[in-house]
């Protein structure tokens, strides 16, 4: 059973004034489907908003955080804090799961625990709040439960794990990599891509993620570790 808002509110400190908009954040369209007679909006447009609006405030936040940085690294420090196993973790810490409202089927699926389900829950409460009290008010509560978490990230140079499995391969003297697609799960406004990476017919690593190239990556850093590949 999902737990009453008001106690998320008291335990970061924010009180919405539109609590419709907070209700909205939570909603999951499986809940709304099964539900019609409460009229309750689900939280895929308020997720739509969410996004954009974290991109903008975590490239406002890299920008100032890391002044020397060219184009081309704070864009790619940028989509490693909001990607999807980022976000996940940071609306674990909040235990955002426990106050979903949820269908009954996607409840007995474990819906309050999957990660593309939290990704976008986390999207839409940046959405609502934006809304509900504008970029401001967002971005200080992303400052506060997110960038002061991923200080040390700045700190790393950005792993691509594709690059470090081809580099570790042809000093091997290996074969030629092949990603592939394999497959997709979910709705379309919630897909998941699931790759793998093969070398002469043999399977290396599997992975996933809300884009090709992440699952690619994801493939790669499954490949590295079964090889008992040092990343970094």
């Amino acid at each position: 059973m999902n737990r009453d808002l008001q106690l998320l509110q008291q335990a970061i400190g924010i009180r919405f004034k539109n609590q419709d908009l907070l209700i909205q954040a939570f909603t999951h369209s499986s809940y709304v489907n099964e539900h019609r007679a409460e009229a309750k909006q689900d939280n895929e447009r308020l997720e739509y908003l969410g996004d954009a609006v974290l991109q903008l405030a975590t490239a406002d936040y890299l920008f100032a955080a890391y002044p020397t940085r060219p184009e081309g690294e704070l864009t790619k420090l940028r989509a490693a804090i909001v990607c999807e196993p980022s976000l996940v973790k940071f609306a674990e810490k909040l235990d955002f799961g426990a106050y979903l409202l949820l269908g009954k089927g996607e409840e007995q699926t474990g819906g309050r625990t999957r990660p593309a389900l939290l990704a976008d829950v986390f999207e839409s409460f940046v959405g609502a709040l934006y809304l509900d009290q504008g970029f401001d008010a967002a971005q200080a509560f992303l400052s506060k439960h997110m960038f002061a978490h991923v200080t040390e990230l700045g700190k790393q140079r950005i792993i691509d794990f594709k690059s470090q499995l081809q580099e570790h391969l042809q000093q091997q003297g290996r074969g030629t990599l092949d990603y592939r697609i394999v497959g997709m799960r979910g709705p379309s406004h919630d897909r998941e891509f699931v790759a793998e990476v093969h070398m002469e017919g043999k399977l290396l690593g599997t992975g996933a993620g809300r884009s090709k190239k992440e699952a690619e990556q994801q493939a790669a850093a499954q490949a590295l570790a079964g090889l008992n590949v040092t990343v970094g």
